[in-house]
């Protein structure tokens, strides 16, 4: 199986700091944040090969003299045709795999990829998306009644009345046909693709349960949450 890392946004959520450097190139301990999805990656044996998309003409560059020549991993240039439209850009690279795994490069989770893997399988789906029902919150809550707080609870954990959607997802082979059924240039595989497959049933959900994820959007999300981090980093034994 081939994984495909996503490090070709703009950063935009990331200003000012990611004018000067891609999100992938975020410092986590002194070490870049691609580094240990690298790295997690690299620690399932059935990952063979990964392949990192980025503006290499830009600041994705950063990446590539970060790790110059290395085995099983390859650099490729972001298409700037959206999300579907990368994929379509690695069709060749892709064309021997019947499944592959998607890691958006901000992410940062200790995911179990085999289990997902065999959720992808079981569910007979084109795409597995790894989600979440429970997160703790940054700010306080208060249970009140008749307009009186009777307590405070201080960034509880709270259970989501809808699945949230992380930036990891297992697809298989169909997706690139769907794509190139596509006569759009921009398109994005969640709105574009996996919306209407959800609509046929198509788009299985692996619920990452009590692991801890954050959206490593910025510097400044990962200063503020260094103990969650410190513990992903942990679960991902790194």
């Amino acid at each position: 199986m081939k994984a495909i890392i996503l490090a070709g946004g703009k950063g935009t959520r990331g200003k000012p700091y990611t004018e000067y450097f891609p999100k992938a190139m975020i410092s986590i301990n002194g070490k870049p944040m691609i580094d240990y999805v690298i790295k997690y990656l690299k620690s399932f044996n059935f990952i063979k090969e990964i392949i990192i998309i980025s503006d290499y003409n830009g600041l994705g560059g950063q990446i590539k003299n970060y790790y110059g020549e290395q085995k099983n991993i390859k650099f490729v240039q972001d298409s700037q045709n959206g999300t579907g439209g990368d994929l379509l850009h690695i069709e060749k690279e892709l064309k021997d795999e019947s499944e592959f795994l998607l890691w958006f490069v901000d992410n940062l989770c200790a995911i179990d990829i085999k289990k997902m893997r065999e959720t992808f399988k079981e569910k007979n789906s084109f795409a597995c998306i790894a989600t979440r029902t429970k997160r703790k919150e940054e700010t306080g809550f208060a249970i009140v009644e008749n307009g009186i707080i009777k307590e405070f609870k201080e960034k509880p954990v709270i259970k989501l009345q809808l699945s949230e959607c992380l930036g990891v997802y297992m697809l298989g082979k169909e997706i690139i046909q769907k794509i190139k059924m596509k006569k759009t240039k921009q398109i994005n595989l969640s709105f574009d693709i996996l919306q209407q497959l959800s609509k046929e049933g198509k788009v299985s959900a692996y619920d990452i349960g009590e692991r801890e994820w954050i959206d490593a959007e910025s510097p400044i999300i990962l200063e503020r949450n260094e103990k969650l981090v410190t513990k992903i980093i942990k679960q991902m034994g790194l």
